[in-house]
């Protein structure tokens, strides 16, 4: 049929061999796909991965950009409201600026810093890292105008989608919307306030002022979320409501903020909270098998374990009963990833290629949090000396890890089409990315106006390759057969959003340590032998 091919579907026909290298027989027994990559790829994928932010950053730009082929945009927005709301992020290939998985992203970068940030800063990448945070972080101090007010969002979904505009040249309405007491938002509330906490963290030797600030500004927000609870998408509408709604509710947020205060100040009162309401917010009570920018249960009970891992001895009866029971929940989404939860059918579907598949739309968010977590597990696992235990059976640190690697290699190109779902890493990936600013002509380059159906008719429903190349977006990915369409229009499997690359960084740089460790001690064995073997020569 004609067009087929420039859809470039990409599937199991297009198989290439793949060499298996040796692997835990356990990997083998589960169905785990294995794959080795040298650290430079993952460092290279580290690097792209936080270039990728300046691609999707709104406001004005700073002089040390690196994504030339984006302007300035978004420069008068909460202007009507009377409110500076100039900067943040745009989440995806569109140009609102929804502030609950923009929050998400922060936190989830955040995140990565505090447990990789020395394989970021090895990476030489620390400084773009730094300012990846803090400009969302900046735009949230900006939003939080008040204690029990803050912008949760900047632009209308469904104007925006009816436009194809590079960002520089938007129409559309820039309406901001805010929540405050009488019009709660617990949710980006609680999530905005973990963002800054986590960040907070970041900055703290750094930057000791602006991690104080941060501080301020986190506990602010998280009284303001639990003192007036309220779903946020039902106080902003319809503006949200088709793009972001709240599915899980705020409870999640709330416990996950208090164990990120808890975190970053190490006071009583956070962790009394998360103790206090670890039933009646669920996070004893709700076991899930997905991690997301809506649903934190897995990421907080992941946050509890921590704490019962490393303070076990130190804490009370009561303390230890709950938080045991924390761990459990957060045992059960580990071995529904792992596939070890029995025949229940609580395990995580896979593809025939061996990728988790929790639904169609935008797929890689589900995997990214899935390895993102086993990889933080696994290092608090060691730290313990611990295993996890799962009803199919007890795996070690190592096996969480190899079982992470092996998702992030699929990710990288190790899959049965040979393709880079991590655009601008390796020879093959994604080329009509469904982004409006990279499927149109560099701003820089070309300044005449594209109008909202002009841009439709002309770049939107090009069969060509997008002009720019959004380096480091992590695109939807496969379907549950490892089938991938790279067609614009194909926006469940083509469109990127923050919170799936946010989720990769302190990963990337996790196994671009080890391999770089690995190499290295190779290189030192090898050398050894040619020196034994050269004086017996």
């Amino acid at each position: 049929m004609e067009g087929e091919e420039d859809r470039r579907t990409i599937s199991k026909k297009h198989v290439a061999g793949f060499a298996i290298p040796w692997v835990p027989l356990i990997l083998i027994l589960l169905g785990f796909p294995p794959a080795s990559r040298a650290a430079s790829d993952y460092r290279d994928a580290l690097s792209k991965s936080l270039l990728y932010f300046e691609a999707q950053r709104s406001g004005r730009l700073p002089h040390d950009q690196r994504v030339a082929w984006r302007g300035n945009s978004g420069l008068t927005d909460g202007l009507e409201q009377g409110v500076d709301l100039v900067g943040g992020y745009y989440d995806a290939g569109d140009h609102v600026k929804f502030g609950l998985p923009m929050a998400f992203t922060i936190t989830m970068l955040s995140w990565s810093m505090v447990e990789y940030g020395d394989g970021v800063a090895e990476a030489g990448e620390l400084k773009h890292a730094l300012e990846a945070i803090k400009w969302g972080t900046d735009y949230f101090i900006k939003a939080h105008t008040q204690p029990n007010v803050f912008w949760a969002q900047v632009g209308d979904g469904d104007t925006d989608h009816y436009c194809w505009q590079r960002p520089e040249d938007m129409t559309t309405s820039r309406q901001a919307y805010k929540i405050d007491a009488e019009h709660p938002g617990s949710e980006v509330a609680g999530e905005t306030a973990a963002a800054m906490a986590a960040a907070s963290m970041v900055f703290q030797v750094i930057n000791p002022h602006y991690s104080h600030v941060l501080l301020h500004h986190a506990q602010e927000l998280f009284a303001f979320a639990d003192e007036h609870r309220g779903k946020y998408d039902d106080s902003i509408g319809a503006a949200v409501k088709s793009f972001y709604p709240s599915v899980s509710g705020y409870a999640d947020e709330l416990l996950w903020a208090a164990l990120w205060l808890h975190r970053a100040t190490g006071r009583e009162e956070y962790l009394d909270y998360v103790i206090r309401n670890a039933d009646e917010l669920n996070g004893t009570t709700w076991a899930i098998s997905e991690f997301s920018w809506d649903i934190k249960y897995a990421g907080l009970q992941i946050l509890a374990s921590k704490l019962l891992m490393e303070k076990g001895k130190d804490l009370q009866a009561e303390q230890k009963t709950v938080l045991e029971e924390y761990r459990s929940k957060a045992e059960h989404y580990l071995c529904s990833c792992l596939n070890m939860n029995g025949e229940d059918g609580s395990n995580v579907h896979r593809t025939p290629a061996g990728l988790l598949f929790v639904r169609h739309w935008n797929n890689m968010q589900y995997v990214a949090g899935a390895v993102f977590l086993l990889t933080v597990y696994s290092d608090y696992l060691a730290a313990s000396n611990q295993r996890l235990h799962c009803p199919r059976g007890s795996l070690g640190s190592r096996d969480l890890l190899a079982f992470a690697k092996s998702q992030v290699d699929y990710i990288l190109g190790a899959n049965p089409a040979g393709v880079s779902y991590l655009v601008g890493h390796g020879a093959r990936y994604p080329t009509r990315v469904h982004h409006r600013a990279a499927s149109s002509v560099s701003y820089k380059e070309d300044k005449s106006f594209i109008g909202c159906s002009q841009g439709y008719d002309e770049w939107y429903g090009s069969r060509s390759e997008n002009p720019n190349v959004l380096v480091g977006a992590l695109v939807g990915g496969p379907d549950d057969t490892d089938e991938f369409s790279d067609a614009r229009g194909n926006h469940m499997q083509t469109e990127a959003c923050t919170y799936n690359t946010a989720l990769m960084v302190g990963v990337f740089a996790k196994l671009s340590e080890l391999e770089g460790r690995s190499s290295s001690s190779s290189s030192r064995k090898l050398h050894h032998t040619n020196s034994i073997l050269s004086k017996d020569m």
